[in-house]
């Protein structure tokens, strides 16, 4: 085992019980941090790479009927299940809706089923701020009271050299490391996932009209 690591190893071996404490919270908060941010990952690239690949067969298609069965096959693409959501309520309405309420139902739906997939690509987003903003001062409260303990155990030794003092202090500083370490990818994280779910969602927003007007043949638009 290399030097470093023994000597981290050592450092947490000889912590105080509010130190591993902390450091035990860190850890699990990176351990979360990192599944949300992969998994989330995955499902937003999904979600957009689906969704590019619906809007080419929705404008090369002919016919509502055509493109929601072109939709099946973008099953984790969320312009797919909006348009998916203005289609049901489309043929709720009947084969012939009126243009005046019909066109507002399916725009509430559109608008609703929008929503709920913002909703569902940002749960568990927020976590990660939270870990952000919180991580260090966890890490930091750690590191103040090693660092009460270790003037304590000066005290105690009545020496201040620096073979009594740097162990309590290195021992200190790791957990205002570890609050670092833990905050870092999650602030990384939540910015990247924030920014594509809000591309997907101006995208919903940009794209609603065109799936309610589509779902409306043949009608005047107000």
């Amino acid at each position: 085992m290399p030097e470093s690591h023994s000597g981290i190893l050592a450092l947490l071996s000889q912590a105080g019980p509010v130190v591993l404490f902390v450091l035990g919270i860190l850890l699990l908060f990176s351990v979360v941090s990192w599944a949300i941010i992969f998994q989330k990952f995955t499902f937003v690239r999904k979600s957009m790479l689906e969704s590019k690949a619906f809007l080419d067969s929705f404008f090369q298609s002919q016919g509502v009927e055509r493109i929601f069965a072109e939709s099946e096959n973008y099953r984790d693409a969320s312009l797919a299940k909006v348009f998916r959501a203005a289609y049901i309520e489309y043929r709720a309405l009947g084969e012939n809706p009126g243009a005046g309420d019909a066109r507002t139902r399916i725009a509430r739906a559109v608008k609703r089923e929008g929503n709920l997939e913002v909703k569902r690509l940002s749960q568990l987003v927020p976590f990660l701020a939270t870990v952000g903003n919180t991580a260090p001062f966890i890490g930091l409260f750690g590191t103040v009271w090693g660092i009460m303990d270790a003037f304590q155990n000066i005290g105690m030794v009545q020496s201040a050299s620096l073979a009594a003092v740097a162990p309590g202090i290195s021992e200190a500083l790791v957990a205002t490391a570890a609050g670092l370490a833990a905050a870092i990818p999650a602030v990384m994280g939540y910015n990247y996932l924030s920014l594509q779910v809000g591309i997907i969602e101006r995208d919903i927003e940009e794209f609603s009209p065109e799936f309610t007007a589509v779902c409306i043949p043949n009608q005047p638009q107000d």
